[in-house]
């Protein structure tokens, strides 16, 4: 019996292996990235296509700012801040002059607008932007890192914590290359109408002109954002976007890189992983938006059946060439019973490769709201559903 159990544990562990030489084989080898830690991000399928030491906690010097422009573009939307009101300078604000080189140049006898601080911020990456931006949406500096800090909580960052508003090293303040890629992502989708922020090459603000610090805008025409950051703790880092135009659409790649040797470099290695995440994958558009996944029958309704979708268009990025093998399996709720409102999910599209690597889940919704079916009716589907 011991022996038995003894071969059937082998057997296992050789199936075991056999599958996970079949998924890495499977995957694309990626480049060598010469940096701390890093991640590619394929926006339009929202898949990881590579990534190192993604979740270990870095100084984020700079990409702070992503958080903090966030923050700053929530208040907007919700008008407790417009784009041409004219914010005062602390002394706080202007203090930021003090041994670092990252400034818009402000002073306290000015009263810049809004727009202006967030392209001295983005552009610049001033810190003396930051400050005055903070003070102005949250009343002071704390305050509004308390607001960052519950943002990343409500995102479930679990490995970011903010302590200031600039990115200036102090104990404590970290974040990984995978949050600042929820942060980033949810900038690109959250506030499409700032995102042409961080695609200018450079500001003049009080006759200084200073140039964006992201070298791929002037070197990719497809590089569109994000931000840089540098401190002697964090070394030299960068959020990257790209978006490209494909036969089946636009596709958004998002790269992070963190502690690289030089300014050259984090540009360098950032192109690197946006050259190979397009050259070596294809987004493969399954459905599109309010397209019927699949029509299911529906109990106790005013309808015989619902359809039921995504509720937006399905990419799904797969290795190069493997689009046509791609298949699909959907889970719902069964029996369905009415109601069923519109945007409800029932049940989950897993689509896998041909071996059975999931690429990736899609939550699927009611696309038309099924209400209840008359008294009548509902008694004939119960009687049904009971001899079922």
């Amino acid at each position: 019996m011991m022996m038995l159990k003894r071969l059937i544990a082998l057997v296992l562990s050789a199936a075991a292996a056999v599958a996970s030489m079949s998924a890495q084989a499977q995957a694309p080898q990626a480049p060598e990235i010469a940096a701390r830690s890093y991640l590619l991000l394929d926006m339009s399928a929202n898949r990881v296509l590579t990534e190192r030491d993604a979740d270990t906690p870095n100084d984020p010097a700079s990409l702070t700012k992503l958080m903090t422009a966030y923050i700053v573009f929530g208040a907007l939307r919700d008008k407790r801040l417009t784009l041409e009101q004219p914010l005062t300078v602390s002394k706080r604000a202007w203090d930021e002059r003090k041994g670092d080189p990252s400034l818009m140049f402000i002073d306290t006898t000015m009263t810049p607008k809004v727009d202006e601080l967030l392209r001295g911020m983005i552009i610049q990456s001033g810190n003396d932007a930051s400050v005055a931006l903070a003070e102005g949406v949250g009343g002071t500096v704390e305050q509004f890192v308390a607001m960052m800090n519950r943002q990343a909580q409500a995102w479930g960052l679990k490995n970011t914590e903010f302590k200031n508003v600039t990115g200036m090293t102090e104990p404590g303040h970290r974040s990984s290359a995978r949050d600042l890629s929820v942060i980033a992502s949810h900038l690109i989708r959250d506030f499409p109408q700032y995102y042409s922020y961080y695609s200018q090459r450079d500001f003049t603000f009080n006759k200084i002109r200073q140039d964006n610090r992201n070298l791929l805008l002037r070197r990719d025409p497809s590089v569109d954002g994000m931000k840089t950051g540098y401190t002697e703790a964090a070394g030299y880092c960068l959020v990257s976007s790209a978006q490209r135009e494909f036969p089946n659409g636009k596709r958004r790649l998002l790269s992070v890189v963190m502690g690289t040797a030089s300014r050259e470099a984090r540009a360098s290695e950032s192109q690197k992983l946006l050259n190979w995440g397009y050259s070596a994958f294809d987004a493969v558009r399954l459905f599109e938006e309010g397209q019927a996944i699949s029509t299911v029958p529906v109990w106790k309704g005013a309808a015989p059946e619902a359809k039921l979708g995504a509720s937006s268009a399905v990419f799904v990025a797969v290795p190069r060439g493997d689009g046509a093998k791609l298949q699909t399996k959907v889970e719902r709720t069964d029996p369905l019973v009415a109601p069923l409102t519109k945007g409800q999910r029932v049940g989950t599209l897993t689509v896998t490769t041909s071996n059975g690597v999931a690429v990736a889940e899609v939550p699927l919704v009611v696309q038309e709201a099924v209400p209840l079916a008359g008294i009548f009716g509902r008694a004939w589907d119960a009687i049904r559903l009971w001899i079922k």
